[in-house]
Order: C-alpha cells, then sequence, then structure tokens
C-alpha cells in the first residue's frame, strides 16, 4: 500500500495557473489585493469557496462578505493565498473521505478549524511564524484523502472505519492500515508540488516532533497540538482538548493562551 501512495504522488498533474499567479502576487513586495483579485475572479469556484469561507461563522465578520475584493481586504493577502490554495489542491485531488467517517463538507469543515485555532493561538506566540503555521495547519490533513483512497481500494472501509471513530492517535490506526500517516502523505505531497521547504518539513514531523531538527521542531510541535486538538473523530471534544493541553504543558507553552484561543473556537463553531 505504503508503495501505491508513493507512486501516485508521483503522478499528480500539477497546480492550476492560477494557484501560481496568486502566489507570485503574494510573494511580490509590490503585489496589490486588486492584482490578486482579479486572478481570483478568473476561477468561479475560488470564489465560491473564498466567499464561503468569509461568510462562515468561523470569522464572525460583522457583514456579509460579497466581493472577492472585500473577502481580501478583510483577510489580507497571506490568509488568501492559504485559502485558495487549499481550495485548489482538494479540487485536484478529489476529495472523498468516507473511510474517515466525514463527508468532504465535514473534512473542510474540519481543516479550516484547526487553521483558525492556529491563527488565534500564534497571533500570541510568534506572529513572525504565523504565515507557515496558518498554511501548514488549513492543509496538514491533505495526505488523508489519498489514504482514504488506498483504505477503499483494499476494501478495508469497515475496519478502518470503526478503529478511527475511537482512536485517540489517527496516525497509529492509518500506519497499521497502509503503512504511512498523513504528515508523511501530506509533506511528499508538497514536496513533490514544490511547496516552502520549512512548510514540508513542518507537516513531516508533526506525528513525530522528537525527530524534527531543531530549527524545524516549533513548527511541527505547533501543527501537533492544533489536531491533537481538532482530530478528525472527535472536533474540539473535551478529550481532545485535554489531550492537547496536556502537551502544551508538557512542552512549556503557555496553556491560558491556548486555552483562550480554543473557547474563542469553540464560541463560534
Amino acid at each position: 500500500m505504503l508503495e501505491n501512495i508513493t507512486e501516485r504522488i508521483k503522478t499528480l498533474p500539477p497546480l492550476p495557473k492560477s494557484f501560481h499567479e496568486i502566489n507570485a502576487i503574494c510573494a511580490n513586495e509590490n503585489g496589490t489585493i486588486n492584482q490578486l483579485a482579479k486572478v481570483i475572479e478568473t476561477d468561479p469556484m475560488l470564489v465560491a469557496n473564498l466567499l464561503k469561507v468569509a461568510n462562515s461563522p468561523l470569522y464572525s465578520f460583522r457583514r456579509e462578505i460579497r466581493s472577492v475584493l472585500q473577502a481580501i481586504s478583510l483577510f489580507g493577502m497571506s490568509t488568501t493565498r492559504a485559502l485558495t490554495t487549499d481550495v485548489s489542491i482538494k479540487k485536484l485531488l478529489n476529495v472523498d473521505i468516507e473511510p474517515y467517517g466525514l463527508v468532504p463538507e465535514d473534512f473542510v469543515q474540519i481543516s479550516a478549524l484547526q487553521s483558525r485555532l492556529m491563527r488565534e493561538w500564534y497571533v500570541k506566540v510568534d506572529k513572525k511564524k504565523l504565515d507557515v503555521l496558518f498554511l501548514s495547519a488549513l492543509m496538514q490533513e491533505t495526505g488523508k484523502i489519498l489514504i482514504a483512497d488506498e483504505v477503499v481500494k483494499n476494501d478495508e472501509v469497515v475496519p478502518f472505519k470503526s478503529e478511527i471513530e475511537t482512536a485517540v492517535n489517527i496516525a497509529e490506526v492509518e500506519k497499521s492500515f497502509v503503512g504511512i500517516t498523513t504528515a508523511q502523505v501530506t509533506s511528499k505531497i508538497f514536496e513533490h508540488w514544490g511547496f516552502d521547504e520549512i512548510m514540508v518539513e513542518a507537516i513531516r514531523y508533526a506525528d513525530s516532533v522528537e525527530d524534527a531538527p531543531e530549527d524545524i521542531r516549533e513548527y511541527s510541535l505547533a501543527l501537533k497540538v492544533v489536531k491533537t486538538a481538532v482530530p478528525m473523530n472527535a472536533p474540539l471534544s473535551e478529550r481532545s482538548v485535554t489531550i492537547a493541553l496536556n502537551l502544551i504543558e508538557k512542552e512549556g507553552f503557555n496553556e491560558a493562551v491556548f486555552a483562550d484561543a480554543v473557547e474563542k473556537i469553540i464560541e463560534n463553531f
């Protein structure tokens, strides 16, 4: 199964032209929100999803967001880039997450919760790392799409789903069925597409923080904390949040800052 997933990653199609244009504008210090809006508006799916996210309870903007330009003005270029990147990738991979007991909408919602929690938390921890961590948190579960597909192909949906339902460590279940974890698959996907090295490595070690290089460890640990609090099978449950807080205490983070971020997210969930 591991070989099948690895081979499939090698044959993934390139990301769309709009993805590269959006990245170029955001990377250019002279790039403007008007230029960004024009590129996004060429793709109806990007427009629909960006406005859907902007008007979701998760962000709690005070008024209805009706235009791409308005959404970018509120999100900022970096967050807009992250949100449109996520849409482009899920569109290419054709999301079917049924073995995890989820429909695509639930999967998207949980990914959004992870990224939103990361933003609420890390804006008070280290703003310099936030851009990388927000995008990484939003997309770190992408590998589940290929793992789910492999589980379906091998007719193991029922036993896989049964173990996922009650699992405290989803990565262990994945490894026992397909020999690889979501973090490993996601990092391989983004490495294939030439994503930022820090992001690729941060995701790669999110299930094995103890093995992460020193300059990557904090990024990987932050991703682990967020997905521990918002796992696919019990997002923001009392058990999940408690485990995440225990991890934070062990690693010497400020528990109160994280707990406040969780409370703010739950209020809008």
